[in-house]
């Protein structure tokens, strides 16, 4: 569990991550979750990018084995189900609380006027994507964002084994 404030991305980092997307990476503040070999799993941005976007979305999952297993979950329609889990008034309440969670989070690095009040993933009142709610679940640890947990339970990536291309290049001096 990293939540802030984080260590700045070092440079091996930064290269994994932008192998990870397929891009350069942009905005990183730091890593909020780890690969069991080292490399980033979920990445932190900055609220507002270089270039003056509002980037709602501050803990990005990056691994592409975590994000293709969320896509399969949206593919697959869990959205539904798990949003169906909100009528029940406990789970309700911890999703709000993981919604408050992680704007605080995020606040830390400014505040950006278009994106006050929104978090990501649907939170605080619905299941919009499965990959936001799922890494900030990795970011926070088990029990602050139940739906990101229960997204989690269901794919069949497990944040306990490596499926890394490169296992440790994260590393790298």
């Amino acid at each position: 569990m990293t939540t802030p404030p984080f260590d700045p991305p070092t440079p091996a980092e930064l290269a994994v991550v932008s192998a990870q997307l397929g891009r350069e990476a942009r905005g990183v503040v730091g890593i909020a979750a780890r690969c069991v070999c080292g490399n980033p799993t979920v990445v932190a941005t900055l609220p507002r990018l270089a270039d003056g976007s509002p980037f709602p979305t501050f803990y990005y999952l990056t691994h592409p084995a975590a994000s293709a297993a969320m896509s399969t979950l949206e593919a697959e329609h869990l959205m539904p189900e798990l949003a169906a889990l909100l009528d029940d008034e406990g789970t309700a309440a911890a999703y709000l609380a993981a919604h408050r969670a992680y704007l605080a989070d995020r606040a830390q690095f400014g505040e950006v006027d278009e994106i006050a009040g929104i978090s990501a993933g649907g939170m605080p009142e619905r299941v919009k994507c499965l990959h936001a709610l799922a890494g900030h679940a990795l970011a926070a640890g088990p029990g602050v964002n139940p739906l990101g947990d229960a997204a989690l339970e269901r794919g069949r990536w497990s944040p306990d084994r490596c499926e890394c291309l490169e296992p440790g290049a994260a590393r790298a001096s």
